[in-house]
């Protein structure tokens, strides 16, 4: 059976059943591509604000594209700060995309001082002079092999190129959650895995198949 057979018989086995994974709509980000790609790989997905289903479901992924502050306060007006942070503090996987990364972080210096969840001690920052921003565009990542990491990076050889589209990175306190770095004028971490918490910088929706790698193995983690 090829990769395509497996993933059709996995949609189809899926069918009628209620959604393993919800994708957290805050108004911020390519929610259909990514809801697309998860589904593409055998998920049963859905797209929602509903803070109890947030809560419950057995895996949910944040996406995101755009300002830190915008993200926190859509997520603030829409009343899903609180189910975020239960369903993190219950140990519930989570995967966060690009900006559903970095809000993660515990402050953003994007357009002055912005508060973050602060489910990961550190901060994001602004890329350093000299670059081109934003940082767009195909780049080789180095995962690492050791788990909660290695969950995520399973079958992702080491200088796999991803699509990354930011100008801001993060910089995480503590080194060991660290689960991916990259190259931009800097070696700077591009994933994060912390217990049931996952998070990358680039898309994986858009990165080809080893990008729906990525989402199936957060799929199969959560299965």
């Amino acid at each position: 059976m090829n990769t395509l057979e497996r993933v059709e018989e996995a949609r189809t086995s899926s069918a009628g059943r209620e959604p393993e994974i919800v994708v957290i709509d805050y108004g911020l980000g390519n929610l259909r591509s990514v809801t697309k790609a998860l589904e593409k790989v055998g998920a049963t997905v859905e797209l929602t604000s509903d803070p109890e289903t947030i809560v419950s479901a057995k895996g949910a992924v944040l996406p995101g594209v755009g300002a830190f502050s915008a993200g926190m306060q859509n997520l603030r007006s829409l009343g899903l700060l609180p189910a975020l942070c239960q369903r993190i503090a219950e140990g519930r996987p989570l995967l966060g995309i690009c900006l559903g990364l970095q809000l993660l972080f515990t402050v953003s210096e994007e357009h002055g001082v912005c508060e973050g969840l602060n489910v990961i001690k550190g901060k994001v920052v602004r890329f350093g002079e000299g670059l081109k921003i934003p940082h767009m565009g195909w780049n080789a990542i180095k995962p690492v092999r050791q788990p909660p990491a290695s969950h995520l990076f399973e079958g992702i050889p080491d200088n796999t190129f991803f699509y990354f589209v930011h100008s801001y990175y993060v910089m995480p306190e503590d080194g060991s959650v660290t689960a991916a770095t990259c190259e931009y004028g800097t070696e700077f971490t591009c994933a994060i895995a912390k217990d049931n918490l996952f998070g990358v910088q680039f898309h994986p929706e858009k990165s080809s198949d080893l990008g729906l790698k990525v989402l199936e193995n957060f799929v199969k983690y959560v299965g």
